[in-house]
């Protein structure tokens, strides 16, 4: 089959739209392997402290929980702009962006550190902060309204049931089309993918500053939100790469998903490098301009010591090396070359979360925390390794029961002719 030539049709049922039975067979022991993994690495970190337990924890659910909403958002942005091009890979953006449910489940211990006022994770959650770090009671007076956690609780709930409704919604309308054949779901999700992309970026948005931003609770940064948003849809878009190409080696897929559409994936991974790197520059850039000391003081926590030999990773191998590597044309239309820089990606956007959480993770309530040294760095990897199998081992599950293609979506042959200009 020449580059650009067109399969010709299967049937729904065909076995190369199913999840490979060597896949599937996964599924529990990597849902069993990643929950142990996620314990041993929890525990190991609690040995240190319980902030650095539950800072190692939130760095590991912020990375997962990022792949599920940039998949989430990849998905509706296709219906936004009515995308041909990502019929054949989008299904498995509609299967990672489910984990935002057990997720959801996950995300317990962390609110389980609110129950005690003694301010384990979140400084705020202690009464006694201000007074013992010599805060302006007024500023903390104004602070304390939003940083309560009561409606900090609520607010994740809201968080989780926004983005559960919006998987659930585009999951099962996909699915309930490849049942029906019925080209009118597609005008549905399409309709209603403006407004739902408007839900998702005010809950992702302050999703960022509730869990992350507010460890810092003296810090704020309106761009906060965009930046965690950037590392999600290019982590997004790094998954589904990895994804086709492990089914494709697998034998599914195989004719359906051509260098075409790794082509348009290296593209958006290339501009995503970019988009991230314009956005964390831009912070970076406001805050030291203005120079205000409570602006300040988050950045320069994260340039001095062990953390500022991590800003340096991640300007050179977060944005120089991918920059550069994957600007040629050559390299995005090689399948093996996108898969091994979309790996490349996911490492290093586990390095840029983990730069942002673990520097306050410090037991004495100051951001004068260190890595803890290989003890600290290992039971940080184990909680991410973990946590990630876990997710995988729960996509696999759901995987099994649906074709991993959109089978009877209306644009699938446009999808699968579908070339480059």
């Amino acid at each position: 089959m020449s580059e650009h030539a067109t399969p010709k049709t299967k049937p729904a049922d065909d076995p190369a739209f199913q999840l490979p039975a060597s896949l599937g067979a996964l599924s529990i022991p990597l849902t069993v392997v990643g929950l142990v993994m996620l314990a041993a690495g929890w525990g190991l970190a609690n040995n240190i402290s319980d902030r650095f337990g539950m800072s190692a924890y939130l760095t590991a659910f912020v990375y997962c929980v990022s792949l599920a909403v940039g998949c989430l958002f990849f998905v509706m942005l296709q219906h936004l702009v009515r995308a041909g091009w990502s019929v054949v890979v989008r299904r498995i953006a509609e299967t990672v962006m489910l984990m935002v449910i057990p997720l959801a489940v996950l995300f317990l211990p962390i609110i389980g550190t609110l129950l005690f006022g003694e301010g384990v994770l979140y400084r705020w959650d202690n009464p006694n902060h201000a007074i013992d770090n010599h805060l302006p009671i007024a500023a903390w007076t104004e602070k304390t309204r939003w940083l309560d956690s009561s409606w900090f609780t609520i607010r994740a709930v809201i968080y989780f049931a926004i983005w559960s409704a919006l998987a659930l919604f585009y999951y099962r309308g996909s699915i309930n089309q490849d049942a029906t054949g019925d080209k009118a779901i597609t005008d549905k999700l399409q309709y209603w993918s403006g407004p739902a992309i408007m839900m998702f970026c005010g809950a992702t948005s302050f999703a960022a500053f509730d869990w992350v931003m507010s460890l810092a609770p003296m810090w704020f940064s309106t761009m906060f939100g965009v930046y965690i948003f950037a590392g999600s849809i290019l982590s997004a878009h790094c998954i589904i790469s990895v994804a086709v190409y492990t089914l494709q080696k697998r034998g599914a897929i195989q004719e359906e998903v051509t260098v075409e559409h790794y082509h348009d994936l290296g593209k958006y991974m290339f501009g995503f490098v970019f988009f991230w790197t314009y956005i964390a520059f831009s912070q970076f850039l406001l805050i030291w301009y203005g120079n205000i000391p409570e602006e300040t003081h988050w950045f320069y926590e994260r340039q001095v010591g062990e953390w500022g030999t991590i800003a340096l990773v991640l300007i050179f191998f977060h944005w120089m090396l991918p920059f550069a590597g994957l600007m040629s044309r050559h390299i995005r239309r090689n399948p093996k070359l996108v898969f091994a820089w979309a790996i490349y990606l996911l490492v290093v956007h586990f390095i840029d979360i983990y730069w942002i959480i673990m520097p306050e993770s410090a037991a004495d309530g100051t951001a004068h925390a260190s890595t803890e040294g290989a003890i600290g760095i290992s039971a940080s990897l184990l909680c991410v390794v973990g946590m990630f199998l876990f997710m995988i081992g729960m996509v696999l599950r759901i995987a099994k029961q649906n074709a991993v293609i959109a089978v009877h979506d209306p644009r699938l042959q446009e999808s699968i002719a579908f070339e480059n200009i």
